[in-house]
């Protein structure tokens, strides 16, 4: 018999909204209210969708609808052309379609920016490490 891969779905429609803590596995679609904390591991705010979060913390967000709070996404954070997030954002991974907005102070965390520094040093014979660029 072959294994299935079944991940949890959970869904507040359109008629509900929600005033406190949330905290999920799987994906997680929002197209009511909600206002409160976040805690999961996908979440999608649908186009109806309306959140306003003193604290969300996932591993990926996808804001179709409107977003205002502070976010922290472990990996990706996606404003769709239907988007508006507001609020303080941090996340390793950004990604604005045309159309949406973004209005928020942003930190995205990168890989480079973690590494150690023995793994800053010039891989090009010369040149001082004073002298790099980090983009």
């Amino acid at each position: 018999m072959a294994k299935t891969n079944k991940q949890n779905l959970s869904i507040i429609d359109k008629e509900l909204k929600i005033d406190g803590s949330i905290s999920s596995t799987g994906k997680l679609i929002i197209k009511g209210q909600v206002t409160g904390t976040i805690e999961g591991d996908a979440v999608i705010i649908a186009e109806d969708g309306i959140v306003n979060s003193s604290s969300t913390r996932v591993a990926s967000i996808t804001i179709g609808g409107r977003f205002q709070g502070d976010i922290s996404a472990s990996k990706e954070l996606i404003i769709l052309a239907t988007g508006i997030c507001s609020g303080k954002v941090e996340c390793k991974d950004l990604i604005v379609e045309n159309g949406g907005v973004l209005n928020a102070e942003v930190s995205c965390k990168t890989s480079s920016k973690l590494s150690s520094p023995k793994e800053k040093n010039s891989i090009v014979p010369g040149l001082k490490s004073e002298k790099r660029i980090e983009l």
